[in-house]
């Protein structure tokens, strides 16, 4: 069983940035991959960006340019940089941790509210 935790979210104006943080309680070195979701209200919840255990990543189109997903093995974190934030980035952000067979793990969420 893994714990995400996630933090850095907050209220930005448009352009804006803000680095989020995703704290595991236990490793996450063999995961498969480490991702970032995001869900607007009444929206179905999306993929932001995934990096996998090689370091390889991947973006929704919307966010490609603007936000960077990294990992560190050492401190069991994941982050996202989210640069030139715009208000339709405006969503709860979830941390996700995929581990195969053995198992998928959510956060419980960081609002982001991006002003226009």
């Amino acid at each position: 069983q893994v714990q995400l935790v996630e933090s850095g979210g907050g209220l930005v104006q448009a352009g804006g940035s803000l680095r989020l943080s995703c704290a595991a309680s236990g490793s996450i070195s063999s995961s498969n991959f480490m991702a970032w979701y995001r869900q607007a209200p009444g929206k179905q919840r999306d993929l932001v960006a995934l990096i996998r255990s090689y370091g390889i990543t991947n973006y929704a189109d919307s966010v490609k340019g603007r936000f960077t997903i990294s990992r560190d093995n050492a401190k069991n974190t994941v982050y996202l940089q989210m640069n030139n934030l715009q208000p339709e980035d405006t969503a709860d952000y979830y941390c996700n941790a995929n581990f195969g067979p053995r198992g998928t793990y959510w956060g419980r969420g960081t609002q982001v509210t991006v002003s226009a």
